[in-house]
This record gives C-alpha cells, structure tokens and sequence, in this order.
C-alpha cells in the first residue's frame, strides 16, 4: 500500500502582513492511498469545475483566500501525473465539505464519499450561518454519499468510527475521527499504514504549533478560526483533545492539518 501526500490548491491569503498575522502560504493536503481494492482520496481541494469557473467559489472568497487555482493542481491532474487512473478511485473520505475541502467531487462522480452524518446535514440542510461555507453545486452530481455516526469505539483515546477495513483488518483501514466545532460534523480521518497511523486532521487546527502546548498560532490566525467556528468552544475543546492525543501517542502517529504548507513541505 502506497500512499501520496498532494496539494490540491495553493492560497496566499491577503492580509498576512508578510507572515506576522498568518501564513503567506497555505495549501490543501490530500491524501491519495493506493489500496488492493482502488484508491482512497481523503479530501479533494478544488475540482477541475471550480479552475474552469471560478465565480463559482464567490467573490470574497477569491479576495481573501486568493487560491491559485491552477489546473495541474487538481487531484485528478496529479493522479494522472502519478501514472494513476482516476477511474480507479473507489472511495472518498472527507473531513467536512468546506468548498476548499469538496470541489473534487464531480471529478471522482463513481466514487462512494464517507462523511460524518452530522456533517453532510449541515451541508445539504445548513442553517442561514451555514449556507455561506458550502457549495452545493459541488455535488450536484449526486455523490454516492456513505454516512458515518460516531460509534464507541475508541482510537488513541479518542472516539472513532470504522469507514473502511483494511487488508486483512489492519493496513489500509481507514477511520473517522470526530473533532467537531469547526463545522458541525467534521472529522479527522486516520489510515492505517504498515510503518504506523496518519491522521489527517483537517481544519481542526490551522498552525502547526497547535499540536503543541502551549499552541502558538499567528493572531490573525488564531481570529480567523474563531470567526470559521460552526461551535468555538467545541472546536477549542477538540484541538484541546487532539493535543493531549499527540502528546501520548506521537511515536505512533504522524499528524498533519489540511493547510499548514510546513507539515506538508515535511511529508512531501
């Protein structure tokens, strides 16, 4: 089982005043799994529909996030580059449906998408706070959507939900891993590898040194999560949990968010 860490859109936000109140880069790590039963994508940035119509994302999102939205940077482009066929993508696990997280989806219009129950509620029935995050137009397509409910097991001290079994019951097993509060239902989601755990964390945390105590994001950075925040407190109360995970388990995971350009600099 191989696994390959990409970035499916480049952004530079504005306003960072050269880095002082957030990064100047950021990217959108995904994950492209080759497993004996097809690939598995966790999260698909951009899709090949938002670079050929990028009115679609709105206004002041361009303005803010300022995604490049280069055609190569696409997930299907890159499996391609990759000697991949993106007929071969099976499944797709997603960390929430942000329009930064889900615009891939039409590319992959086959592919069964697990997410949080919570989270596709939100999504497709979201409240009027809501509405301005998701782009419904993003699945239009009519996803083969497999809907996840947080269950008892426990993975790292944390609860989790089987989405996937793995070869054998281990390599390749794939869970989701509720860390809600930035949206209603998102989720981190953790594979299982032969050299150990990934998990990748998703908008749970934007700055690297929040896997650390005491986390010390930018401030901006630190503001923009808490105005993003479907639920702050649980948010902070779930990156809180995730801190405490790392410091016990970091030998036997690697984790990573979805748009800290250093953590994907360092796996890539």
């Amino acid at each position: 089982m191989r696994v390959h860490h990409l970035n499916a859109a480049t952004m530079r936000p504005a306003g960072t005043l050269g880095g002082r109140l957030s990064p100047t880069e950021m990217v959108a790590h995904t994950l492209v799994v080759e497993r004996p039963e097809g690939l598995l994508l966790v999260d698909t940035g951009f899709g090949r529909d938002d670079v050929a119509a990028p009115k679609r994302l709105g206004q002041p999102f361009r303005a803010m996030v300022r995604p490049a939205l280069d055609p190569a940077e696409t997930v299907h482009a890159q499996l391609v580059g990759l000697g991949l066929d993106p007929a071969d993508v099976t499944d797709i696990a997603l960390t929430h449906l942000d329009l930064d997280h889900a615009g891939g989806l039409s590319d992959f219009p086959a592919a069964r998408v697990h997410v949080h129950e919570a989270e596709l509620s939100a999504a497709t029935a979201p409240t009027l706070r809501e509405k301005a995050r998701y782009l419904s137009v993003q699945w239009a397509h009519g996803p083969r959507w497999v809907t996840h409910t947080t269950a008892g097991e426990s993975w790292m001290g944390l609860s989790a939900v089987r989405a996937l079994t793995g070869a054998g019951g281990s390599e390749g097993e794939v869970l989701l891993v509720p860390l809600h509060g930035h949206t209603r239902g998102h989720c981190g989601v953790a594979v299982r590898t032969a050299s150990g755990w990934l998990l990748h964390a998703g908008d749970s945390y934007f700055h690297t040194s929040e896997k650390q105590t005491p986390p010390a994001p930018p401030v901006g950075l630190r503001v923009y999560q808490r105005i993003l925040a479907a639920d702050d407190r649980l948010r902070r109360d779930n990156q809180e949990r995730l801190r405490e995970m790392y410091a016990a388990h970091a030998s036997e995971v690697t984790v990573f968010s979805a748009h800290d350009a250093s953590e994907y600099a360092a796996l890539t």
